[in-house]
């Protein structure tokens, strides 16, 4: 019973830590600008599907296998952090900033058909089909304490907890985060203080959707990859997000974690229950929390 105890838990905060890594994409471009990606899961999506093609085109050039060369999953990982996060600055510029400010919600049709654009794209590039993607560290199964893991399990739980503990210190202790809590708590004030908040909004689009990349590579062994897969982790984690307060960073990694371990722990009981526990929770902390 504790073995399984033992694996759920580790699974649960895996996923939680993907789940972290995207409402935190969705708290820093709420709070800077008052909108959200709703194209956030195609990030991750095609995010995946870049990382693959970078593992594809480096083992062609060096006519290496890929599963001898762990380090050629490092590049896909910049490659897809990198590309990603370039594409948020023109989603910024389309989709967001002709609206941002603005009465209505015309930024949830742009950043929708963005995501469209953008999918399509992948789409013509890739096909439909899902890919299988081989671990970086191998398919061996890992035991600990009787419990046995997937060495892509332990190396997304470790680099999702890392990344989350470095983002908290960036916002907290940099210039650029102080700058970017700046924004979030008032523009105009912080306009008056020197920031420059038009760029402050832009390096939030471009972070956000770099952390979707990453999501998507790290994400990838587990699930297989597919240009569909990222609605389903988008939707968990902007729950996470509004369960621990859009506005609120810690609150979105707590968020993140809670959805991915009552997602987990559900699943001893029965699988198929798992997605509605899981909202139905979500639904439950709502109704007693509304801000999160």
């Amino acid at each position: 019973m504790l073995t399984t105890l033992l694996q759920a838990l580790i699974g649960g905060l895996t996923m939680g830590g993907i789940y972290a890594l995207i409402a935190l994409g969705f708290s820093l471009t709420y709070t800077t600008t008052r909108t959200l990606n709703f194209a956030q899961g195609d990030f991750v999506s095609v995010g995946a599907f870049v990382g693959l093609a970078a593992v594809g085109l480096v083992a062609s050039a060096l006519a290496i296998d890929p599963a001898d060369s762990p380090w050629i999953y490092v590049l896909a990982a910049l490659a897809a952090t990198l590309v990603m996060g370039l594409m948020g600055l023109p989603l910024y510029l389309a989709a967001i900033r002709p609206f941002a400010g603005k009465p209505g919600m015309s930024w949830v049709m742009s950043t929708i058909g963005f995501g469209i654009i953008m999918q399509s794209a992948a789409l013509s590039i890739w096909g439909p089909g899902a890919r299988m993607v081989a671990a970086p560290l191998g398919d061996d199964v890992i035991r600990v304490a009787g419990a046995g893991f997937r060495s892509q399990e332990l190396l997304v739980l470790c680099l999702a907890m890392l990344l989350l503990g470095a983002i908290d210190i960036a916002m907290h202790r940099t210039s650029l985060g102080r700058s970017m809590r700046a924004v979030a708590l008032n523009k105009d004030a912080a306009a008056l203080m020197g920031i420059r908040v038009t760029r402050i909004m832009a390096l939030s689009f471009l972070v956000s959707s770099a952390l979707a990349g990453l999501s998507g590579v790290l994400i990838a062994p587990i699930v297989s990859a597919s240009l569909f897969m990222g609605v389903v982790i988008a939707l968990k984690g902007f729950s996470a997000a509004i369960v621990g307060g859009l506005t609120n960073l810690r609150g979105c990694m707590f968020g993140g974690i809670f959805i991915g371990l009552a997602e987990s722990f559900t699943s001893l009981w029965s699988a198929q229950w798992r997605e509605i526990v899981v909202f139905v929770v979500v639904i439950a902390v709502l109704a007693v929390f509304p801000n999160g």
